[in-house]
């Protein structure tokens, strides 16, 4: 229920200084600020300056740094505030386990499973920013929103769309989903030439505005590649059922293609804000101050087939969901570490699929998660085949 004067809704952002914290936070000042929303706590991790301002910015009750080396910095940034500062681990899952009605989780790669997963146990809606939570631990934690009685809203721009265009009332004729892709600073580079780029190149994407992680996962295709693990389980459809095409305006966020050939689409100018206000006032719209789309201006619509050759990533999601189990938490965790080992200088760009699919075919026996023990155990031997082939 969107919230009114009579009413606030309290908030949590998890991962506050990231790009899609920031746009929350940009997003609520719009619809009212204060005025409207309470905010409980925003987490963030080394940025304790930017954790602080804003924090202060929205009134919110608890700033935590998942960084406890930079406890000090940030109660000292708090001081005179009234705001509580907290620090590491233990204080990031009070702030997810806290009395938020709505908790955007947006905390980058694994580190933000746990977190996100104790907000849901909570009951409160979640926002799902964190792609990771669904790729690790999909069924696990789709039946961990259900019992605790919220809903799960998708942010992806992508899976917005998706979310968007489902009609509640014919999900049983749903033909297929279409994820659509940028296709990346690279869409048009030979093998040859990715091979020796760097990730201050791989980090420019033509459209978006992003971090760092989702940049070059952009880049790689990654990014993609989760999101196509991550759409079966949202939307409960069969793995054959997911297409990705490569639309480089990123006008359309993602379609849904129906039994009667009708597909639906979802439109708009590249800003992630659309996709968090619609998740923040669902299932009503609201007011945002963002571009709209000028369709005389629009000279163009392109669309092509992605060639898994030169992004082998999304070959490797279809590989995960096939096999099913914990394929998916092996490709999340081999990527992350390929990942900070190409950030770092001791991989090349494209050695991050190969790492990936290696160490995917190696934990090929690892069973459904029964619980999440087996999650985060798969996780861990994934980290640790991969840093092995890195060396």
């Amino acid at each position: 229920m969107a919230p009114d004067a009579r009413h606030k809704r309290r908030i949590t952002i998890l991962g506050s200084t990231g790009s899609i914290g920031t746009s929350t936070l940009d997003v609520v000042r719009q619809l009212g600020g204060r005025e409207r929303y309470e905010v409980l706590a925003l987490t963030g991790n080394g940025n304790v300056d930017l954790l602080a301002a804003q924090a202060r910015d929205c009134g919110a009750r608890m700033a935590v740094t998942a960084d406890e080396g930079r406890y000090g910095a940030l109660k000292d940034a708090l001081a005179g505030s009234g705001i509580a500062a907290a620090a590491g681990r233990d204080a990031l899952m009070e702030a997810a386990s806290g009395e938020a009605d709505w908790v955007m989780a947006a905390i980058v790669g694994t580190a933000g499973l746990a977190p996100t997963l104790a907000a849901a146990r909570k009951g409160a809606d979640i926002a799902l920013a964190n792609k990771e939570c669904l790729v690790s631990a999909g069924d696990l934690f789709v039946d961990a929103v259900a019992r605790g009685g919220g809903r799960l809203i998708p942010v992806d721009s992508e899976h917005s769309a998706i979310f968007q265009a489902l009609e509640d009332d014919q999900r049983h004729a749903v033909e297929r989903i279409v994820l659509t892709a940028s296709g990346g600073p690279f869409r048009t580079w030979s093998r040859e030439q990715m091979a020796g780029v760097t990730a201050d190149i791989a980090r420019a994407h033509p459209n978006w505005s992003m971090g760092l992680k989702i940049s070059i996962g952009s880049a790689s295709m990654f990014n993609k590649a989760l999101e196509m693990i991550e759409a079966k389980h949202l939307f409960d459809v069969r793995p054959d059922q997911i297409e990705v095409v490569v639309h480089p305006q990123s006008i359309i966020h993602s379609m849904v293609g129906y039994v009667d050939g009708s597909v639906l689409a979802q439109l708009g100018a590249p800003d992630m804000r659309t996709a968090i206000g619609y998740a923040l006032t669902y299932p009503e719209r609201s007011p945002l101050n963002v571009e709209r789309l000028d369709f005389a201006k629009l000279s163009r619509l392109d669309f092509e087939a992605p060639d898994e050759v030169r992004f082998p990533a999304l070959r490797l999601a279809r590989t995960a969901l096939e096999r099913g189990g914990l394929q998916g938490a092996v490709m999340n965790a081999a990527e992350e570490v390929a990942f900070n080992a190409f950030v770092g200088g001791r991989i090349g760009f494209l050695a991050m699929a190969d790492i990936a699919e290696q160490v995917m075919d190696r934990l090929t026996h690892l069973p459904a998660a029964a619980s999440m023990d087996d999650v985060f155990a798969a996780d861990e031997e994934a980290r640790r085949v991969a840093a092995g082939l890195i060396g």
